[in-house]
């Protein structure tokens, strides 16, 4: 019988996930992820802050957090502003 070059919907969403899943653990041990042509992944630590509640103007302390961060690469950029031009 000869096989199809095409995935199944299950054999796809197990090659997804496992790469998420990849990420997040890289990201998690505070490594940095490049896609080539595509963009950066990263984790960028945020210092504690003093906020406001937004309903009622109340001060309210923001602790400190660790939170992934995305920057897009030249090429993802350049496709996005001239989407017709590659």
């Amino acid at each position: 019988m000869k096989r199809s070059n095409t995935l199944s919907r299950p054999e796809a969403k197990i090659i997804v996930d496992t790469i998420f899943s990849s990420m997040t653990q890289a990201l998690t041990k505070g490594e940095k992820i490049e896609v080539r042509d595509f963009g950066n992944f990263k984790v960028r630590s945020y210092q504690s802050y003093q906020g406001r509640n937004p309903r009622t103007g109340d001060k309210v302390e923001v602790a400190p957090k660790n939170l992934p961060h995305f920057k897009a690469g030249k090429e993802l950029k350049e496709r996005v502003e001239n989407p017709t031009s590659g």
